[in-house]
């Protein structure tokens, strides 16, 4: 017969309190109030308050409770910014150039808007300071929009997107404040992707190649590395987290999903909680723990719903 010393290597243990710091998996008997518990990480999705304007293929930076999405289509290409304070979005200055599906990263008072499609693909690049969005004197090596990226204002990573031909590509270029330098590209060529993690730490995960995909690289500032590929595959698909610890949700299968998978740095593992609204062409921030996700699209709603993914721990079994 199995046992839980033979799974855990350890017997159950009687304590007259909870520990402080329990390990997932850990089972004990609290022998104060004669319940039996054990913890485990939950995860869920919870509503949050709505975009003021609707929009698909806009970026995103900063974290769940302090996130900003910029740029975007709705009727027509936007310019306009939102700030999310983990309850409610409020308008904010908006880019100078109007663009759909741009790059972006950093966070909500130093962000990065790169690339886009403006009506013609660009590589223009805009920095945000809490105020004001600035034109950067110089823009992207390779001009693209539907592309992704990661890392700081002044330390950023773009990579992936679709040219101009149009053509998908696998171009990499590193960002340190003021200009982009070409840095080796994705091992294939993408476009609708998400990104996470730093300039030198990276995930590339899913994409259009040729249909959905669910393809993975992992960049360590100086190759890409083809790692496990997602359970679904899709593309246009929302992101946050890191290179060791992300999570993936929404996109394209090639029908609007609303499915959220978690990495752990070396598989993806799907988590039987999806999306409230499947929907692609939505954008991602956050942490695995701690993720938001916002817009999106499913012909011809451009949504303003926005969805918070965060970690919730311990179930308690009551014995008697």
């Amino acid at each position: 017969m199995t046992t839980f010393k033979g799974i855990r290597g350890t017997d159950i243990l009687a304590l007259s309190s909870d520990p402080s710091n329990p390990e997932e998996g850990q089972i004990w008997y609290n022998s104060s109030s004669g319940t039996l518990k054990g913890y485990k990480t939950v995860n869920a999705w919870s509503s949050g308050g709505n975009l003021n304007t609707g929009r698909y293929g806009a970026a995103a930076a900063g974290i769940q409770t302090a996130a900003l999405g910029f740029g975007g289509y709705s009727t027509a290409y936007l310019a306009s910014s939102e700030s999310y304070n983990g309850t409610s979005w409020t308008n904010t200055p908006s880019l100078n150039t109007a663009r759909y599906a741009p790059g972006g990263t950093g966070t909500q008072t130093a962000a990065l808007a790169f690339g886009g499609d403006t009506g013609s693909i660009t590589g223009a690049t805009e920095k945000f300071n809490g105020s004001t969005w600035t034109s950067n004197p110089t823009g992207l090596n390779t001009a693209r929009a539907k592309l992704a990226g990661c890392g700081l204002q002044t330390a950023a990573l773009a990579f992936g997107g679709a040219t101009a031909a149009p053509a998908n590509t696998g171009a990499s270029e590193s960002f340190n404040g003021s200009t982009w330098t070409n840095t080796p590209s994705l091992n294939t060529a993408r476009q609708a992707l998400a990104g996470v993690g730093t300039q030198t730490a990276a995930l590339a995960i899913g994409a259009y190649i040729a249909g959905a995909s669910g393809a993975t690289e992992s960049y360590n500032g100086s190759a890409w590395t083809s790692v496990n590929s997602l359970n679904t595959a899709r593309y246009a698909l929302g992101a946050a987290g890191t290179q060791t610890a992300a999570v993936a949700f929404g996109g394209s299968s090639p029908s609007a999903t609303g499915t959220t998978e978690l990495w752990n740095g070396t598989s993806w593992t799907t988590n039987p909680n999806s999306m409230a609204t499947a929907r692609n062409f939505l954008s991602g921030t956050g942490t695995q723990t701690a993720a938001l996700g916002f817009g999106g699209y499913v012909g011809p709603i451009s949504y303003t719903a926005t969805e918070e993914w965060n970690s919730i721990a311990t179930q308690t079994i009551t014995v008697s």
